[in-house]
């Protein structure tokens, strides 16, 4: 038997490596934990929300300098407060489709089939927006045009659906409507932290009657984790996608998803 010790660092691996990168984390999470029980029941639920904290202060502490210079700024400097209320823009539709419709989402959607067809789908339009020729005017995710992150925050609704990812969906978005792929790749990093932030707050708040010392003793495991490979894997995420776009990631959606199809219809 895998003591939760070790169920706690593989999960927070898969949750570091994929965060970030458009392949889906909580579609990779669901499928590791079909495929090999790797956590199964209400406690191991919450711990894949509760240790997305982990990924998002790897965000914070790579971006620190910059969000602490449009934290001190945004009350007196004009474009870091346009900042602020571009992403609170962006952040919001989420808010509203989760409180609105979170629990039938989670209750239709959150199986392995449809993980898996969105894994393949989301493949596919990856490599469309690889294959145009695209001419961005924008270079700056600080300095997108308010609209622009009202329907990036749009897009990245659809990623409620598990097996999109959010990070892919606002990456996608943004490059359709003008952003280059770093400053892309970069909003996506931006976006997630309030949105995993709200998502920690809420899973906590509600199971916090159920968490005993020993759940917080893994939870921690995770949380460290993810956090450390998180750190790693977006300053080589950006420095990739700059160079060789997003086809590898696109490609990795689609084999995922093809052998999980597979499976299980095999009844695996």
């Amino acid at each position: 038997m895998m003591s939760d010790a070790v169920r706690a660092v593989i999960l927070g691996i898969i949750e570091g490596v994929t965060e970030f990168l458009p392949v889906s984390s909580t579609g990779h999470l669901l499928l590791a934990q079909r495929f090999f029980g790797l956590g199964e029941g209400n406690f191991w639920q919450s711990f894949v929300v509760l240790i997305q904290l982990g990924a998002i202060l790897a965000i914070v502490a790579l971006y620190f300098a910059k969000l602490w210079r449009v934290a001190l700024g945004m009350f007196s400097n004009p474009d870091d407060r346009r900042f602020v209320i571009g992403v609170l823009v962006a952040f919001l539709p989420a808010v509203l489709i989760g409180l609105v419709g979170g629990k039938y989402i989670k209750e239709l959607l959150f199986n392995p089939w449809v993980v898996c067809f969105s894994l393949i789908v989301g493949g596919a339009v990856l490599i469309w927006v690889d294959q145009l020729h695209l001419k961005p005017h924008e270079d700056d995710a600080t300095r997108y045009p308010l609209m622009m992150y009202l329907w990036i925050g749009i897009a990245q609704c659809v990623a409620m659906i598990p097996g999109v990812s959010r990070s892919g969906a606002s990456i996608v978005a943004a490059m359709l409507l003008g952003g280059d792929k770093r400053s892309a790749a970069e909003f996506s990093f931006f976006l997630a932290i309030p949105t995993m932030i709200g998502a920690f707050a809420y899973d906590f708040y509600k199971n916090r009657g159920e968490m005993t010392t020993d759940h917080i003793g893994i939870i921690a495991i995770g949380f460290v984790v993810s956090f450390i490979t998180a750190m790693i894997v977006v300053k080589t995420f950006l420095t990739y996608v700059t160079r060789h776009g997003f086809t590898f990631f696109a490609w990795w959606r689609i084999i995922i998803g093809t052998l999980g199809l597979i499976a299980l219809a095999l009844g695996l």
